[in-house]
């Protein structure tokens, strides 16, 4: 099945609160410890494309060693990141900021990890986005990468939204199925990474519909 783009930017208030609403509590949680087991002590850590900040949210918990900053180039998903982060207490550890991971307004070699959960496959170009990731870690930094994986046909797409029994509404399993469609493949990645030049780098399938890069 050929990937078909889905929007690279989610910013309607409805979309940011049906987002939100979505139970991703597990496999968040679990990529969270993926990303806390391996951080440096008082590591200073980037989340690309945190959405309404779950994810950081949990690390931060796993982790208060650690400062981060978490980005999104969706106002309307900051806005609930920010009464997530409120809600939570941790404005002191994480700092929000509205912008384009394809291109950080962060120098060179800032970050001691880079972290990101589902937001490569609303990329057009993932290579742009690998590329800024490339130039933005430290030589021996982290990356903890995980998104969707592409199904083989549009039928496995109906059949894994079907099989996941989800209680989501209507446009919450449609938000699916797109990002299913254009989610990348695990050869697709690696062929990024091959370009990077990218060494002793850990691709591979992490659930039913998932893939997870990591580069220790």
């Amino acid at each position: 099945m050929d990937r078909t783009l889905e929007a690279e930017v989610m910013d309607s208030e409805e979309e940011a609160l049906e987002y939100d609403s979505m139970d991703f509590t597990e496999v968040n949680r679990d990529f969270a410890q993926l990303a806390a087991n391996v951080a440096p002590q008082h590591s200073f850590v980037l989340d690309l494309g945190t959405g309404t900040a779950r994810i950081p949210i949990i690390f931060s918990q796993m982790r208060p060693d650690c400062q981060i900053r978490a980005i999104d180039l969706a106002p309307s998903m900051l806005k609930i990141a920010k009464k997530n982060i409120d809600i939570a207490n941790k404005n002191q550890q994480i700092k929000l900021e509205l912008a384009d991971s394809k291109k950080l307004n962060y120098p060179d070699q800032t970050f001691d990890v880079v972290m990101s959960n589902s937001l490569v496959h609303h990329i057009p170009n993932p290579l742009d986005l690998f590329q800024e990731i490339n130039r933005v870690i430290k030589p021996k930094g982290k990356v903890i990468i995980r998104d969707l994986l592409r199904p083989a046909s549009s039928q496995e797409v109906v059949d894994i939204v079907a099989q996941a029994n989800l209680d989501y509404s209507p446009r919450q399993k449609q938000l699916f199925e797109d990002s299913l469609h254009a989610a990348l493949t695990i050869p697709e990645i690696k062929t990024i990474i091959h370009e990077l030049q990218w060494q002793k780098v850990n691709i591979y399938q992490s659930s039913p519909r998932h893939w997870t890069l990591e580069k220790p």
